[in-house]
């Protein structure tokens, strides 16, 4: 863990300036690593500690109808302290180990609005 420079993740992202707060479950100056999907979304939450809600906008074709159909899910978020997410904010999530019961993804990326 080194608290001077962030780690390359293995993600084409821009890594936060922030300074390292001791969170192991930062991905850029903690130890976790991440894997699988990656997903674009906006805040609607963020007033539990260290977690985010996230709401995933997403379109699917449906071939009876032959049209797309819009969805949309919540999900719970690890907000590092580095990235520091808040509400109305276009955050980048990037799946990793299950952090609790409903948290398996963690903020790598935040862009304000």
């Amino acid at each position: 863990m080194s608290k001077d420079k962030p780690r390359n993740i293995g993600v084409d992202v821009q890594p936060p300036k922030n300074p390292w707060d001791g969170d192991p479950n930062d991905p850029f100056y903690g130890t976790l690593p991440v894997r699988g999907q990656m997903l674009r979304g906006i805040v609607l939450r963020a007033k539990a500690q260290k977690t985010v809600v996230v709401q995933v906008n997403k379109m699917k074709f449906d071939t009876k109808y032959e049209r797309y159909a819009r969805s949309s899910s919540k999900i719970n978020a690890h907000s590092p302290a580095s990235v520091g997410a808040v509400e109305g904010d276009s955050v980048t999530l990037m799946e990793c180990r299950p952090l609790s019961k409903t948290k398996s993804f963690v903020v790598i990326e935040r862009r304000s609005a």
